[in-house]
């Protein structure tokens, strides 16, 4: 079944490739590069190119002139999945993604079986391969949104550290600035200070040797008259 619709999606249209490319919620199924390219994570290299190929010719903004910005942005999906799975460490990362995504399904998938087993009814839709593989999709875009809402949530959190560690970079240059011109000012008005300093004490002194000594007024002499 997921071969035949692997085929089916293969000869998609332009305009079906890049409404799928463009779909509501593709900032998160996109997220999946074997996805964006549908292509088995267990293609070889060479398969990969053969497909990035075909894919980028059908939404290329050249070959779709009545639309090109929406081509551009599809082409721009294709291009950043196949780059990613051109990265080993990238094309890593998806594989696990995915992988534990089967794992999750598989693991829900027997704890129902083990209580179907126990008398307790159970409706298996999984045992629908189809029904299984919708499962783990549905599992593995949440795994890649989940990793990406973190992501981003970690960007923000590094982006904020480093603002308000370039605002206070800012602030103690800014300080350091203030101190050094204070110091600059300071030197560049001593000898002025000095100089007014000594001038005010030189004129306190001067003052103070031209100060008259004060004089009091004696009183007159009364010369005692002699009795007659």
């Amino acid at each position: 079944a997921v071969k035949q619709i692997e085929k089916r999606d293969s000869v998609l249209t332009s305009k079906q490739q890049i409404d799928r490319l463009l779909r509501p919620g593709s900032s998160y199924f996109n997220l999946n590069p074997f996805e964006v390219l549908q292509i088995d994570p267990e293609a070889t290299d060479e398969e990969l190119k053969k497909r990035f190929r075909a894919l980028s010719i059908l939404v290329h903004p050249d070959k779709n002139q009545d639309d090109p910005d929406r081509a551009q942005l599809a082409f721009e999906a294709v291009d950043k999945a196949y780059k990613n799975l051109l990265d080993p460490e990238q094309k890593k990362r998806a594989v696990d993604v995915i992988q534990a995504g089967r794992e999750y399904v598989e693991h829900n998938v027997k704890k129902k079986k083990q209580l179907k087993k126990d008398g307790k009814p159970q409706f298996l839709e999984e045992d629908d391969p189809e029904m299984f593989r919708q499962a783990v999709y549905k599992q593995t875009m949440k795994l890649f949104a989940e990793l990406e809402i973190k992501r981003k949530e970690r960007e923000a959190k590094d982006m904020h550290e480093r603002k308000r560690a370039r605002e206070e970079e800012i602030e103690t240059a800014e300080k350091a600035k203030r101190e050094r011109e204070w110091q600059k000012n300071f030197e560049e008005t001593r000898d002025g200070r000095v100089d007014s300093w000594r001038s005010f004490q030189a004129g306190k002194s001067k003052a103070k040797k031209e100060k008259k000594p004060r004089s009091f007024l004696k009183p007159p002499k009364v010369k005692m008259e002699q009795r007659e």
